[in-house]
Order: structure tokens, then sequence, then C-alpha cells
């Protein structure tokens, strides 16, 4: 268990931790600690949320600083495999050309001005997010969005027989992953209902409307899961359940 999780943050994460042997023993649960990235990241955006409250930051530094986070923490793992997807989809290729492009290490100018555009919203609806209550749920939803890729990574079928994504869900324990990843979902869920009731089920349904439409649009363009299109979900998970708590938040303002 103690080597498939520091298995999990070696790959998924730049935090310094012991190195363990790349064997498949220790992947074992990998995918089931997965989520602990997201807590972790959400540990380090409430410290900056509280830093800004103390020292007076103004919202877009904190929202600079949020938005950059993450970044730090993964070495941007995801963000990379967003844009691949967005690049492969851009193509309109067929699907065995797309599969082949995800693979091109290359960037093409399709992900450039998605990726900008992506960060440039979330920057903005970032810098929407003043109360300490509603940044606990969003910073739920890092660790929710990586239970349900966690998830599809290891039901859903898979689009190539080798691969990154495919060195940890071959040699994965699946009920016991399986189990882990539906703690991880239904904990962050109740998490964020509880602490603001509208906004944190707004969070969840948006996280559950993207995980239906990722399922739909995988298999049709691409015929399974790859470790790219984790990512992409993971991206646009965050993302929707972001939109979702600051849009949800301003309706409740104005009917009040």
């Amino acid at each position: 268990m103690l080597k498939s999780l520091l298995s999990a943050f070696l790959m998924y994460s730049r935090i310094p931790v012991p190195k363990v042997e790349w064997k498949e023993e220790n992947r074992r649960y990998a995918l089931g600690f997965f989520p602990l990235v997201g807590a972790v990241i959400g540990g380090l955006i409430i410290l900056w949320r509280l830093v800004c409250d103390w020292l007076d930051i103004g919202q877009f530094l904190f929202a600079a600083g949020a938005v950059l986070l993450p970044v730090f923490v993964t070495g941007g793992i995801h963000l990379d495999g967003f844009c691949d997807v967005c690049d492969a989809r851009a193509s309109c290729a067929d699907m065995e050309k797309r599969l082949e492009i995800m693979s091109d290490p290359h960037i093409g100018s399709f992900a450039v001005i998605k990726v900008s555009l992506y960060l440039i919203v979330q920057t903005a609806l970032f810098s929407q997010v003043e109360l300490l209550r509603t940044v606990s749920v969003i910073i739920c939803g890092f660790v929710l969005s990586r239970a349900l890729s966690g998830l599809t990574a290891v039901t859903f079928k898979s689009a190539k027989k080798d691969g990154t994504l495919q060195s940890f869900v071959r040699p994965a324990h699946r009920k016991i992953t399986l189990a882990m990843d539906v703690f991880f979902t239904i904990v962050s869920s109740f998490a964020m209902i509880f602490l603001q009731p509208v906004q944190g089920t707004s969070a969840v349904l948006a996280a559950a409307f993207v995980l239906v439409y990722h399922r739909y649009t995988l298999y049709r363009d691409f015929g399974g899961i790859t470790g790219d299109l984790c990512g992409w979900f993971l991206q646009m998970c965050e993302i929707f359940i972001l939109a979702a708590v600051v849009f949800s938040g301003r309706i409740i303002a104005i009917w009040l």
C-alpha cells in the first residue's frame, strides 16, 4: 500500500517522496491513491487563500496563485494530456490518426489556443472566489476529479494496449482500487454539499455532466480511454466544478 501511494505521487506529482522501484506490484493500488494528490493541491490553495487574507492581497493575485499551484504540484502532466486531446480532436482525422496525434510530443496551434483560453477562464473564475468556505468546496473538486479519473481509467475500455496509463491499469487490483476511488468520490461529494449545499450540489452535478459527456465522446472519437484523455477529463472536470460554484453563488446572491 505504501509503495503504491509513493508510486502515485511519483507519477502524478512533483512532490518529493522516497523513490520506489518501478515494478507492477508497487503500482497495484496507485490509482486508488491518486485523489490524495488533489488533497495536497487543495491544502496548498487553502493556505494561499489564508495568506492572501492575512496580507490583504487582491483577488487577481490570489486567482493567479490558485491557477499556478496545481501546475507546480503536478508538473503540468494533466494539462499536457488536455493539449494532446485538443490537437487530436481539432485534426478531424480518423480514429487511428487521432491516437497517433495524441502520441506526438509536439504541441499544435489548436492546443496552444485552447489551453490559453482555459487558463484565462480559470483565472477569471478564481478571481470571483473570496470566502474560505467557497474555496473549500472548490478544493474538494480536486479530489473528486481525480477519483472520477481513476474510476474511468479502471472501468472504461482502453483505446491502446500499451502506454503510461496501462502501466497503472494493468497491474491494478481492480476491486480495491474501485473501492478506494468510490470512497473518495462519495466523501468529496458529501463534503462539498455539506460545506455549501447549493453550490456543492451544483459542483457535483457539473462533475457528473462532464463524466457522461467524456464517456460518450471518448468512445466516439478514440474508441476508448488513454492517459491523455484522463488528463483532459480531469482538467474539464475541475473547471466545470469551479464555474458551477461561482455561478450558483452569484445566482444565490441575486435571489437573496
